[in-house]
């Protein structure tokens, strides 16, 4: 899968995609995949990125490529 892709309506990195999920500067960030599921609010698109906000924790976050919608795995 490629490492950039098109998240309303610009293109992002996996860091960046973290980034915004997170919305806060993370350390580092896996390659971007496609989630299992469609967006509960708009049905559209779901985006996965696993990330690194701190040294000691890892968090795997989800965002809609079409709305604001994103979630983590801390919820």
């Amino acid at each position: 899968m490629a490492d950039n892709r098109v998240v309303q309506g610009r293109m992002v990195t996996p860091t960046s995609l973290a980034e915004l999920i997170e919305g806060d500067s993370v350390i580092d960030a896996e390659p971007i995949s496609d989630a299992a599921e469609s967006c509960p609010e708009c049905g559209g698109d779901v985006l996965e990125v696993g990330y690194m906000p701190t040294a000691m924790e890892f968090v795997t976050g989800r965002k809609c490529q079409d709305c604001d919608w994103a979630a983590t795995d801390r919820e």
